[in-house]
This record gives C-alpha cells, structure tokens and sequence, in this order.
C-alpha cells in the first residue's frame, strides 16, 4: 500500500496543505460565514443542539449588527436560537473536531490541521481513481492513434497520474484548509459521490448504489445546491439499471429525510435541508447587484431572525425585482455564467486591499498573482479542448450532467468564481485526457467527419469564450488592479 500511487499523492498533497496550515498556527477566523459555521460547530460540541447567536456572539457582532433576539420565543441568551439555514454536515464535522481541542482559541489550528488531513489531501488520490475508472470505461480515449494493450494502459496511467498531481499542486485548494467553510467537505464528498457513481453504472452491485446513495446525501448535506446533480444521476442510474438502483435513491432519502423533518418541526411548514435560497435569490437579482455577492444588500436581510420568514421574504423580494425589470434576467444569468468560470483573484484582491498580509513589491506580487491565477486558465482550457476528445458512453452523459447540474443553479441564482472550485478535479481530468493524447488525437478526431469536426469546433468556442470572459473580467476590475498595484494596494480596503 505505501509503494503505490495513490498513497504517495496523498502523502504529496498533505504536505504541501500543512504548509499553510503551519504558517497560520495563529490565526483566527473574520466575523462572516466562518464565524457562523463556528457558532454552531460549539453549540453541538457542548451538546446544545443546532443553534447560534448566544449572547455572547451576538457582543461581537454589536458594532457590525444589531440583532435584537429578545422579541423571539424560543431564545435563550446562553444556548442562542435553534436555526435551518445553514445545512448540518460541515458544523458537525467542526463539533467533532472541536470535540477533541477543546473549545479555546487553538480549535481554530485544529480544524484546519483536520480539514487538510481528512478533507483537502484526499482530493488527490480521489481523482487519481476516478480518473481510471473514467478512462477506463471511456471508448477508444487512448486509442488514436492505435496502441497496443500496454501502450493504451500506460497512457491511462499517466493520465490519471497527471490529474491527480494537478489537483495535489493547484494553489488555490493548497489554501483552502485554512477556511471555516463548507467547501472543504463539500469538493471531497461531491467525489466520492462521482467515484462511485462511476461504479456503479460499470459495475452495478448494491454496495456500489448504496455508497453512492450515501455519499451523494452527505454532499447534499454539506451544500444543497447539488440536489439537481443527485436527481439527475439517480434518473440516469434508473435508466441504466432499473429498479436496482432504487437502493441509491432509498439510501439517500433516508439519509437526507431526517433533518428535512427536524427542519419543518421547527418551522411547522415543509422545509429542506437549509433555508438560505431566499437570502441569495435576494443578493442574486437586487437592483445593485450584478449577479454576485454584494456587500451592502447582503446585510439587509439580517435582521430578520426567524429562518423561514427570512426566506420567504427574499424570494418574494427576488420576485418582485424581476417583475419590476425582466430585461435583467437574461444579462445576470450571463454575468453569473461570467463570475462562475472567471479568474481566481477575488480572495486575493480582499486579503491584500484590506492589509492582512501587508505589502508586497511589485514583482513579488506580480508573481504571486500569476502563481493563483495561470492554473485555472490552463486547466480550464485545456479542459474544454479535452472534452473534443470524449466519446459517447454513460460515463460521459454522468460527466456532463455534473458539470451542468453543478453549474446551471449558480447560474439562476447567485455566482462567484470560488464556486468553481468543486470542478477542478473533472476539468483536470479532461484536461490530462488532452495533455496525455497531444495535438495528434485532436487532428484524428477532426478528420473523423462531421461529429468529430462539430466537437473540436465547439471545444475551440469555448476556448475563446473563456478567454473573451477573462478579458472582460480584467477590463471590468482594470481600476480596481492598477490600485492594487500602487504603492498604497494592500490598503485600498475593498469590501469582498
């Protein structure tokens, strides 16, 4: 086991997240979406049950905030309020961790030792087998031109090899530990789910739709905005192998009904895994929004403090902002299509404007900018070149209703180019598939006919719409970049 791949990427990729994790040791946590997931990560570890906002939280947000809990009937100032908004999976696995630590400032080193050691590393070795079992299953993906049995397998090899390293290695998930978010169980569980989703359209047994089944209602638990991905791969396993793959979608309601109920007890209505839907329908369409996260609107809904009226008061708001200018509808979809695949610098823009890593020279930073910004752009096109190569099998068809049904609720609703992030390791796997096969299989495939010749056409358009996006993006934030760039930029304050 120590001698193969999948061990040593795994080792490989841990290594490189403790880095940061090390150099962070101190580091504490800002007054957001982190501060949140803390709060109910310390309600459950004292054993207190899913709330937030104690009195003692509510001192730190008094400046920022005025909550005003008293009028609720089921507050209590030590414990807080009971709440549906976020969705369970990600708190709990803090509650673990914060099991272990204790609750002090070190909880904070803890989780993000943890979440490297359990949740970032195995990326690597994730994709590294799922890559196989996707090249594996693919028709002729490593046949053009003809290879023998040992060629085409060493080809396979490598490919999968080669995704995995560009996950293990890709800077922005190098850093990603050091969050308090759901991202981090999030990108690992979304993978196992597509290994063995993977498994079991190849190899249809019950152990394989049952993990399936599991591992799709843990990701659905982290972050509900994959429920149309797990829909549309139950429809397809039930396609594939009829009511056999009833155990998946069985397994998944019975993973995912219990919380839905604790839910709708609490709101005595219907309710799902969480109740944020309104609150970013709301941020997604408002009038001076562009179909991104917004500082200022973000704050407006705040003060209402019962979860589902907080909901149902944003979609009713998100309605009425397209009825009052339908003509938006089609430019935000655009614009969030446009934040969703654009360049990874928002993070770095925040940290360096507001002063939290001081100033870097110019060069430094340069290089620093284009450490973060160039794999994206390689990955990501050489991705879309990659998909040209593709052959039709269920397989493919799992593939593309993952990257639609992840994609296309972002799009509807609300997008940042972080949301992304969950792709990288199927665009790492096309793009290997094409750095793997060269530009010798891409001409095999245009001289294929019609099909063949449409795909790479299509695969080139997207190519240019990246790039096209990228330019605009640049030239959109240009004034933003030249301050950042100055003498003063690690003290331009942007908000996020």
């Amino acid at each position: 086991m120590f001698k193969s791949f999948a061990f040593r990427i795994y080792f490989a990729a841990l290594l490189l997240r403790l880095i940061p994790v090390l150099l962070s040791r101190g580091l504490g946590i800002g007054l957001d979406d982190m501060f949140q997931y803390d709060m109910l990560a310390r309600s459950l570890a004292g054993g207190h049950g899913f709330r937030w906002y104690a009195a003692a939280d509510l001192e730190q947000l008094a400046s920022f905030v005025d909550f005003d809990l008293t009028s609720l009937p089921n507050y209590d100032p030590r414990l807080g309020i009971p709440t549906s908004f976020r969705a369970p999976l990600y708190p709990a696995f803090l509650a673990v961790v914060y099991f272990f630590s204790g609750t002090g400032f070190s909880r904070f080193f803890a989780a993000r030792l943890a979440q490297a050691i359990f949740l970032g590393a195995p990326l690597a070795p994730l994709t590294y087998w799922a890559a196989k079992r996707f090249f594996s299953s693919l028709p002729g993906a490593f046949h053009s031109p003809p290879f023998t049995k040992t060629e085409t397998a060493q080809r396979l090899e490598r490919a999968a090899r080669i995704s995995a390293w560009a996950v293990a290695i890709y800077p922005l998930l190098l850093v990603y530990p050091l969050g308090l978010g759901t991202e981090n169980p999030f990108f690992v569980l979304l993978l196992a789910s597509f290994l063995f989703l993977l498994a079991s359209i190849e190899e249809p047994t019950n152990s394989h739709f049952l993990l399936a089944g599991i591992f799709l209602a843990l990701t659905a638990l982290t972050r509900s905005v994959i429920l149309p991905f797990a829909f549309a791969a139950f429809c397809l396993l039930l396609y594939l192998h009829g009511r056999r793959a009833l155990i998946a979608v069985i397994s998944f309601a019975l993973l995912v009904s219990p919380w839905i109920v604790r839910n709708s007890l609490l709101h005595h209505k219907l309710t799902g895994i969480e109740t944020s839907m309104g609150y970013n329908l709301y941020l997604g369409y408002h009038p001076q929004g562009n179909g991104s996260f917004v500082f200022g609107p973000s704050l407006d809904l705040l003060t209402i403090l019962d979860d589902a009226e907080r909901d149902r008061v944003g979609t009713q708001r998100a309605i009425e902002f397209i009825k009052a200018q339908p003509e938006r509808f089609l430019p935000l979809a655009i614009n969030r299509l446009g934040f969703f695949f654009g360049l990874e610098k928002r993070v770095l823009m925040y940290f360096y404007s507001n002063n939290l890593i001081g100033f870097v020279p110019l060069p430094l930073l340069l290089t620093i900018s284009a450490v973060l910004l160039l794999p994206f752009v390689i990955v990501s096109t050489s991705a879309a070149l990659g998909l040209s190569l593709l052959r039709w099998s269920p397989q493919t068809c799992l593939l593309v209703l993952l990257l639609i049904g992840y994609t296309l609720p972002h799009i509807l609703i609300l997008s940042e180019d972080r949301f992304h992030l969950a792709l990288v390791p199927y665009l790492a796997i096309l793009a290997a598939q094409f750095w793997t096969n060269g530009w010798s299989a891409f001409s095999a495939r245009w001289r294929e006919g019609q099909s063949g010749r449409l795909l790479i056409a299509l695969s080139v358009l997207a190519v240019f719409f990246l790039a096209a996006n990228w330019g605009l993006e640049l030239h959109r934030d240009w004034d933003k970049i030249t301050q950042l760039l100055g003498p003063n930029g690690n003290q331009t304050y942007f908000n996020y």
